[in-house]
């Protein structure tokens, strides 16, 4: 949803009608994951996509029904032997789609504010409502008190951890019975993703943290090269001693750190408060020398074993990159390989699922 925020807000402000397709339950190779969507108006236009185009037709039929009707509709879609590439997905896949018109969506234009604005807000949806829970409060309904009460319990967590699928209930509420089965989609704040050093890599690797939906913050305490000219793509620039300022700001665990100063008056102050941090990824800039030489210091400064082995360094996958795209490649290559629990290895050599859950 928050990659199709803009447009919603846009429709909504012309008076637009629409409905929204959100995945709510995949079975094996399916190609998207719950909580992905697609939006289409009642002008026709479309936004998002649910199955990167196995499906689209024909929930773009099932969207332009529920905006005409004002009703919400289920629907799944697995393999089709006969007409694969119409109705059916070709990479042996089953999924789940919600199709809610705007009709039925509860304070539409508070939720996309919130998920806009980076605060926190949950959905619980069901074919009979739709229920929005914020930290301090909740609206609309799921047609049952009950139901309404044990949903804003098992959805205040979920709300917390940012997690996205169904919770199975019975029909008033009911923990151990699963008649009802509502799908809890969370929006949280976009993980943050800090690169220390004002370089031409940073660049690079601020524009793709971007386009991974980072918030990216860059960091370097030269301000001759720290400005906005050079960083057009960072959400925010700080000048300011590296260490300093990581342990003045916020690192939880779906925060990226990328350490490109590779200098060690910079890197290894920094990286003695780095790997204290619960940072989901760090990551160091340097040649296998200069990776040899910052492990040195930083066991001379008291860092332990344990604690060196979460840093990756030298930094990236080895994809044979030289430029600083390349190398900004590289890098969230193996970001997204470490959240995932990837490989790193071509596909043609694994029997693997191709998508983990």
């Amino acid at each position: 949803m928050r990659e199709i925020a803009d447009g919603l807000v846009a429709w909504r402000a012309s008076g637009v009608g629409y409905a929204v397709a959100t995945v709510v339950r995949t079975w094996r190779s399916a190609p998207r994951q719950p909580g992905a969507t697609m939006a289409v108006s009642a002008d026709g236009e479309v936004l998002g996509s649910v199955s990167g185009g196995c499906v689209e037709g024909a929930v773009y039929e099932l969207c332009r029904e529920s905006i005409e009707t004002g009703k919400t509709r289920t629907e799944t879609y697995g393999v089709s032997d006969d007409d694969a590439v119409g109705v059916g997905l070709t990479c042996g896949g089953t999924l789940e789609v919600l199709v809610q018109p705007d009709v039925a969506l509860t304070e539409a234009d508070e939720v996309l504010a919130a998920i806009r604005q980076g605060r926190p807000v949950a959905t619980a949806s069901t074919g009979d409502g739709q229920l929005v829970l914020w930290p301090d409060r909740t609206a609309g309904s799921l047609g049952d008190p009950g139901l309404d009460r044990a949903v804003a319990q098992q959805a205040a967590g979920m709300r917390a951890l940012g997690a996205t699928g169904l919770v199975h209930l019975g029909t008033h509420g009911e923990q151990r019975r699963d008649e009802v089965a509502v799908f809890v989609q969370s929006y949280l704040p976009p993980p943050r993703m800090i690169v220390f050093g004002a370089i031409d890599y940073a660049a690079a690797v601020a524009r793709i943290g971007r386009f991974l939906g980072y918030h990216v913050t860059v960091c370097d305490a030269r301000p001759v090269f720290a400005t906005r000219k050079r960083f057009p793509d960072a959400d925010e620039i700080v000048v300011q001693w590296p260490h300093r300022y990581l342990a003045s700001t916020v690192v939880d665990s779906r925060t990226v750190l990328c350490v490109l100063t590779h200098d060690p008056k910079f890197d290894v102050p920094l990286l003695e408060v780095a790997l204290r941090t619960p940072a989901r990824y760090i990551g160091a800039m340097g040649s296998r020398r200069t990776h040899t030489d910052r492990l040195r210091r930083l066991r001379e400064a008291g860092v332990a074993e344990a604690a060196l082995a979460r840093l990756c360094s030298p930094i990236g996958l080895d994809l044979g990159a030289r430029t600083p795209e390349e190398t900004a490649v590289a890098i969230a290559a193996e970001i997204i390989a470490r959240a995932g629990d990837g490989s790193g290895r071509p596909l043609t050599e694994l029997d693997t699922p191709i998508h983990r859950h």
